[in-house]
């Protein structure tokens, strides 16, 4: 959040301070971490946010992708790493979050997208925000059942244009074959969208990243979403439970 705009209270997880029916120019600016375990729908709502409430998201992979051939000093130390084949550091990723959050450009915030990952990112994260006079003003966790992960996980279907996701039985390509977001006619299965995969993906994030949970509670702005409703309800409990404007129409 930029320093000269006021942040929101956040202190409650209650809805009563909602702000009345808006256009999203009057959403305040907030800076995100998204929390929880693969097929969460973390990635879903990330998008929602950014369409909804002109969020900016943070990907680390796209970040990491974009830096290879920008030709930036950044960008040539990730180049020489990646070509290495060698793991870009915590060091190199905070350089490069750093980076586009000069070039600032999100009137509704950043959503940090697979970053943080562990608690020294985190603390590295957060330092690297004050020294920009920034804060993170939220971590939103979306709480899910791990045995309906797997059966959600094992329908899944992505849309290998935009990444829009779909489902064999709760959200199903439509009947003429087009993404209802891009218009796109090709979809993709993950190769490790299965219930064996999933549950040693699963066991890596209660191993690595679950510890973040306690570590924003601790700092006071862990918010945590019911995560296995639909699409359109998770959606409205995240923007509840940031404050945010209610969405046209909902």
């Amino acid at each position: 959040m930029h320093p000269d705009t006021a942040a929101p209270d956040l202190s409650t997880g209650t809805t009563e301070a909602l702000l009345p029916m808006t256009d999203v120019t009057s959403a305040p600016a907030l800076n995100i971490v998204l929390l929880g375990p693969p097929a969460a729908g973390k990635g879903t709502q990330a998008r929602r946010l950014v369409e909804d409430w002109g969020m900016v998201q943070l990907s680390t992979g796209d970040m990491l992708r974009a830096a290879r051939s920008s030709g930036t000093e950044v960008g040539r130390r990730v180049a020489e790493v990646m070509d290495r084949g060698h793991l870009v550091t915590d060091g190199i990723v905070i350089d490069l979050i750093r980076e586009r959050l000069g070039q600032g450009g999100a009137r509704g915030g950043f959503i940090f997208d697979g970053f943080p990952r562990t608690l020294a990112q985190a603390d590295a994260l957060e330092e690297a925000l004050r020294e920009m006079g920034m804060r993170l003003d939220a971590a939103v966790e979306f709480r899910v059942d791990d045995e309906a992960l797997v059966e959600r996980i094992s329908g899944r279907v992505t849309c290998a244009a935009c990444g829009e996701v779909y489902h064999d039985r709760t959200r199903p390509i439509p009947a003429d074959g087009r993404c209802v977001r891009c218009g796109g006619t090709e979809f993709t299965r993950r190769a490790d969208d299965n219930a064996e995969s999933l549950r040693t993906r699963l066991f890596a994030y209660y191993k690595q990243t679950a510890p973040l949970i306690g570590y924003y509670h601790c700092k006071g702005i862990l918010r945590p979403v019911d995560g296995m409703g639909g699409v359109e309800d998770v959606a409205r409990a995240v923007a509840a439970t940031l404050r945010l404007p209610a969405a046209a129409g909902a």
